[in-house]
């Protein structure tokens, strides 16, 4: 394994690092739990400003926790937030960091490598789809867990699986409740590569720098021609907010989950 260089930026909410004409961003763990951390997310949102005018970075490789929160942390997150009295301000502050996040790594005129493994929840399948190339582990599941409470998955997922596997697909893909195995996204297109999960940072590196070695002018020209087409990817995201707080204020006024549990 190589020797990794000494982060960047190091915060609650990721570390970043310089490897060449690579940025490498590491996702902590439980992004969710830490959305009070106002001064760490800041630091994200200016990272990323910082790399996009980096001419020196031709791609940015986002990395996923491998112990990142799961359904059963993802119950427990909403049932405190539906809890009587629960500041849904937090929510709220919540969606707009993911908005955030999701169109600065749609919009980066770099290309933008996500690799992740292990079991992934909506929202981070989501993130995954704002990127440009997605590598998986071997054991990478793939969990709806906006079912559990009659919500919607938040993060743009309607908006890309539409355009990577169609409407039909990206119905389905939505509207399933059991896990989907990494094998099944593949072939429904949402990952590009499937590498043993003990190798997924080595893989998803050499993957990164392949793609580095093409021209910076082809890169960004491609992503800029690929941003064309982003139209209605902010109407999306807006969309999900309205909704997601229709359906957590319907909620908070009976006082009955929009889903047993």
């Amino acid at each position: 394994m190589e020797k990794q260089k000494s982060p960047d930026v190091d915060n609650n909410w990721f570390s970043a690092r310089k490897e060449g004409n690579i940025a490498v961003l590491d996702i902590k763990k439980n992004l969710l739990l830490r959305i009070d951390d106002i001064r760490a997310k800041e630091d994200l949102f200016e990272y990323l400003r910082h790399i996009s005018g980096d001419a020196a970075v031709k791609v940015i490789l986002v990395i996923g926790a491998p112990d990142k929160m799961g359904r059963d942390e993802y119950i427990q997150f909403y049932k405190k937030m539906f809890q009587a009295g629960s500041n849904l301000d937090n929510l709220a502050r919540l969606y707009n960091a993911i908005d955030q996040l999701v169109k600065r790594l749609a919009y980066i005129e770099k290309m933008v490598v996500h690799a992740d493994s292990g079991k992934i929840i909506s929202l981070f399948m989501n993130i995954s789809l704002a990127c440009d190339y997605r590598v998986a582990g071997d054991n990478a599941v793939y969990q709806n867990t906006h079912h559990e409470f009659g919500l919607i998955p938040k993060g743009g997922g309607a908006f890309f699986l539409t355009r990577i596997a169609g409407i039909h697909k990206a119905s389905e893909i939505l509207l399933r409740e059991d896990d989907i195995p990494v094998a099944e996204a593949f072939v429904y297109g949402f990952v590009d590569k499937i590498v043993p999960a003990e190798q997924i940072q080595e893989a998803s590196m050499r993957i990164a720098r392949k793609f580095a070695e093409k021209s910076s002018h082809t890169l960004s020209g491609i992503k800029g021609m690929l941003n064309c087409c982003l139209e209605g990817l902010e109407k999306c995201l807006e969309y999900e907010n309205t909704e997601l707080r229709k359906i957590i204020r319907s909620y908070t006024l009976t006082k009955s989950k929009p889903h047993p549990l």
